[in-house]
């Protein structure tokens, strides 16, 4: 009679047998996880199983994403022309001028990618219509479907779905319409070009980008930003002759329309921000009041007013430019962005409307005589790796720190569903 031979262990197995780490408490482990950057615990994931299990369990990922959400971030996009480089830079919120992280990725020469604010820990960015969407905190991207439109007017928003806990990005395209050739003073020649196409692209297992149906003719502002806010995509659009906000709601996947205070300078020059986690919109001259127009009920349409009287800029920094509201932090102060971008070293302003008074934060490391910055607010840092199994084509080049993330579309097993996230 044979024996039985003993069977072989994986090399996944023989990796924990020899792991020292294995006979320490989960609690210790967790507390030695914690003080870890992002991608150093993503590149940990894939150590070993037992390294893996703790990770990617709900345990723990529900703790890491309680400690990120309490402790908000300032996120930079910068892009270099000369170099054909795109990278992120990351700080405090609470103090901008500590805690600074940054990651490189290298990207197509001749390709640019707009970023959309942050959601949960990733973000979404699109050139034309290719797109892709990463976690600037490990610097791993993946491509997305191209946007099926022939269009070159393209507007998009990303944001996070908590019913179904899903990611969705909605993306619409403009068409114009020729009116009548007979002029007319009472009709216009041209009519007013209005959104067409409707679509939503949801994160997950072999999809696509859907069509939708919007009931409300509306031309969406293609120069401005969308903003998320609790399962919900806030936008600006012209909708019956007027300028109005327009909602999408993630879950139910429906549009609807919200009307804006009677203001003019709101209704002509107001551009849409995030205040104290509450929708707002905002109008400004090159120096003088800001105001802020509140929404405190978007279901009645309930605006408040906040008027903030920014100082001279050229007091602050010598020369005479443009500054743009960029957001709120803690401590009640506005940043305030500055165009064009600042000669090195990077620099925002922040202005506390109580004290009245402003001050420069220095960021030192990102900016050049012809670089590009976007600022977002309230990024929460997150270990999620993505998979390449749920995207069109394989994974964006980055590299931070000299890691070169080429290796996890064979291994990954992350799902989207099954973290839990906060809009």
């Amino acid at each position: 009679m044979k024996k039985r031979g003993r069977k072989s262990k994986k090399p996944e197995e023989k990796r924990d047998e020899y792991d020292p780490c294995s006979i320490l408490p989960l609690e210790l482990k967790t507390e030695i996880l914690l003080k870890l950057l992002p991608k150093s615990i993503a590149r940990l994931g894939f150590v070993s199983n037992h390294w893996s299990s703790i990770i990617r369990g709900q345990d723990f990922t529900n703790l890491y994403m309680s400690r990120s959400l309490a402790q908000p971030r300032l996120l930079f996009s910068v892009y270099r022309p000369n170099m054909q480089m795109q990278f992120f830079h990351s700080c405090s919120q609470e103090d901008p001028s500590s805690d600074h992280r940054r990651v490189s990725y290298t990207l197509s020469s001749d390709l640019r990618y707009w970023f959309s604010p942050p959601m949960g820990g990733l973000i979404f960015g699109r050139k034309g219509t290719k797109a892709i969407i990463g976690n600037p905190s490990t610097g791993q991207f993946v491509s997305l479907p191209r946007v099926k439109t022939q269009r070159k007017d393209i507007f998009s928003i990303f944001g996070y779905d908590p019913v179904n806990d899903l990611y969705k990005v909605l993306c619409m395209t403009v068409i114009t319409k020729r009116g009548s050739q007979a002029f007319k003073w009472e009709d216009p020649m041209w009519e007013e070009p209005m959104s067409e196409e409707h679509q939503v692209f949801t994160l997950g297992p072999k999809q696509k980008w859907r069509m939708l149906e919007c009931h409300y003719l509306h031309r969406h502002h293609s120069g401005s930003q969308g903003i998320c806010r609790d399962g919900v995509l806030y936008y600006l659009a012209s909708f019956k002759d007027k300028r109005s906000l327009m909602t999408f709601d993630l879950s139910s996947e429906d549009f609807n329309v919200a009307k804006l205070p009677e203001d003019y300078t709101l209704q002509q020059f107001g551009y849409l921000v995030n205040y104290s986690g509450k929708i707002a919109i905002v109008t400004q001259a090159y120096s003088g009041p800001m105001d802020l127009w509140v929404l405190e009920d978007a279901s009645k349409e309930e605006w408040s007013k906040v008027a903030a009287v920014i100082p001279s800029i050229t007091d602050i920094v010598g020369n005479d430019q443009i500054v743009i509201f960029s957001g709120i932090l803690p401590t009640g102060e506005i940043i305030l962005a500055l165009l064009p971008t600042p000669k090195p070293p990077f620099f925002f302003l922040c202005y506390d409307p109580k004290e009245k008074n402003a001050r420069k934060v220095v960021i030192e490391g990102i900016g050049e005589d012809s670089a590009a910055v976007n600022v977002f607010f309230d990024h929460v840092e997150s270990h999620m790796v993505l998979s390449k199994d749920y995207y069109a084509n394989d994974f964006t080049k980055v590299t931070s720190s000299g890691f070169v993330w080429t290796s996890f579309g064979c291994l990954i097993l992350f799902i989207f569903g099954e973290k839990k996230r906060v809009g």
